[in-house]
Protein backbone atom coordinates (compact mmCIF):
# COMPACT_ATOMS: atom_id res chain seq x y z
CA UNK A 1 0.00 0.00 0.00
CA UNK A 2 2.72 2.35 0.85
CA UNK A 3 4.23 2.04 -2.64
CA UNK A 4 1.29 2.58 -4.44
CA UNK A 5 0.45 6.18 -2.24
CA UNK A 6 4.26 6.74 -3.19
CA UNK A 7 4.09 6.27 -6.76
CA UNK A 8 1.01 8.27 -6.78
CA UNK A 9 2.68 11.36 -5.41
CA UNK A 10 5.41 11.08 -7.50
CA UNK A 11 3.26 11.12 -10.74
CA UNK A 12 1.13 13.65 -9.53
CA UNK A 13 4.09 15.73 -9.06
CA UNK A 14 5.77 14.92 -12.36
CA UNK A 15 2.42 15.81 -13.73
CA UNK A 16 2.18 19.53 -12.07
CA UNK A 17 5.29 20.18 -12.97
CA UNK A 18 4.85 19.25 -16.57
CA UNK A 19 1.42 21.50 -16.70
CA UNK A 20 3.72 24.68 -15.36
CA UNK A 21 6.33 24.03 -17.94
CA UNK A 22 3.26 24.47 -20.67
CA UNK A 23 1.22 26.91 -19.05
CA UNK A 24 4.39 29.07 -19.18
CA UNK A 25 5.45 29.49 -22.90
CA UNK A 26 8.65 31.53 -23.27
CA UNK A 27 7.49 34.12 -26.05
CA UNK A 28 9.00 34.84 -29.28
CA UNK A 29 9.97 38.59 -28.42
CA UNK A 30 11.57 37.30 -24.67
CA UNK A 31 13.72 34.51 -26.41
CA UNK A 32 14.83 37.42 -29.38
CA UNK A 33 15.83 39.14 -26.34
CA UNK A 34 17.55 36.45 -24.90
CA UNK A 35 19.38 36.05 -28.02
CA UNK A 36 20.38 39.57 -28.66
CA UNK A 37 22.19 39.63 -24.67
CA UNK A 38 24.10 36.67 -25.97
CA UNK A 39 25.12 38.24 -29.21
CA UNK A 40 26.15 41.13 -27.29
CA UNK A 41 28.18 39.19 -24.72
CA UNK A 42 30.14 37.21 -27.64
CA UNK A 43 30.81 40.43 -29.35
CA UNK A 44 31.82 41.82 -26.35
CA UNK A 45 34.20 39.00 -25.59
CA UNK A 46 35.47 39.15 -29.16
CA UNK A 47 36.52 42.46 -29.11
CA UNK A 48 38.32 42.22 -26.12
CA UNK A 49 40.80 39.96 -27.88
CA UNK A 50 40.51 37.15 -25.44
CA UNK A 51 38.78 35.00 -27.36
CA UNK A 52 37.70 34.51 -31.27
CA UNK A 53 34.86 32.54 -33.25
CA UNK A 54 35.93 29.04 -34.23
CA UNK A 55 33.70 27.64 -36.84
CA UNK A 56 33.07 23.55 -37.75
CA UNK A 57 33.87 23.13 -33.70
CA UNK A 58 31.22 22.91 -31.67
CA UNK A 59 29.37 19.68 -31.19
CA UNK A 60 25.70 19.29 -32.00
CA UNK A 61 23.29 21.88 -29.98
CA UNK A 62 26.78 23.37 -28.20
CA UNK A 63 27.84 26.21 -30.69
CA UNK A 64 28.20 29.96 -29.13
CA UNK A 65 26.04 31.26 -32.09
CA UNK A 66 25.28 31.44 -35.78
CA UNK A 67 24.37 28.26 -37.07
CA UNK A 68 23.04 29.06 -40.36
CA UNK A 69 19.86 29.52 -42.11
CA UNK A 70 17.00 28.15 -40.51
CA UNK A 71 18.52 28.79 -37.64
CA UNK A 72 18.15 31.25 -34.56
CA UNK A 73 21.76 31.47 -32.11
CA UNK A 74 23.63 29.50 -29.38
CA UNK A 75 22.46 26.07 -29.09
CA UNK A 76 21.23 25.62 -32.15
CA UNK A 77 23.83 23.71 -34.88
CA UNK A 78 22.10 20.45 -36.07
CA UNK A 79 25.10 18.32 -36.50
CA UNK A 80 28.66 17.87 -34.48
CA UNK A 81 31.12 20.03 -36.08
CA UNK A 82 28.38 22.19 -38.43
CA UNK A 83 30.47 24.35 -40.60
CA UNK A 84 28.58 27.24 -40.15
CA UNK A 85 28.58 26.90 -36.11
CA UNK A 86 31.13 28.62 -33.82
CA UNK A 87 32.14 28.30 -30.42
CA UNK A 88 34.32 30.79 -28.62
CA UNK A 89 37.91 29.29 -28.26
CA UNK A 90 41.14 31.46 -26.51
CA UNK A 91 42.45 33.58 -29.57
CA UNK A 92 45.18 31.82 -31.53
CA UNK A 93 43.86 28.69 -30.99
CA UNK A 94 41.17 27.95 -33.42
CA UNK A 95 43.40 26.67 -36.47
CA UNK A 96 44.87 24.02 -34.08
CA UNK A 97 41.71 22.34 -32.50
CA UNK A 98 41.31 18.51 -34.54
CA UNK A 99 38.05 17.74 -35.10
CA UNK A 100 36.75 14.32 -37.11
CA UNK A 101 36.17 16.89 -40.05
CA UNK A 102 39.19 18.56 -39.83
CA UNK A 103 40.78 21.26 -38.01
CA UNK A 104 38.71 24.70 -37.13
CA UNK A 105 38.36 27.42 -39.00
CA UNK A 106 38.20 31.20 -38.68
CA UNK A 107 35.62 31.27 -41.24
CA UNK A 108 32.58 29.17 -42.12
CA UNK A 109 33.25 26.40 -43.73
CA UNK A 110 30.80 25.22 -46.99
Amino acid sequence: MADFNMNTLVAGAVATALAAIAAAPVSAQQFTEAQKKIQAEHTALVKSGKVEPCFGTALKGHNDCYAGAGTTCAGTSTEDYQGNAFRLVPTGTCVSIATPKGPGSLSPKA
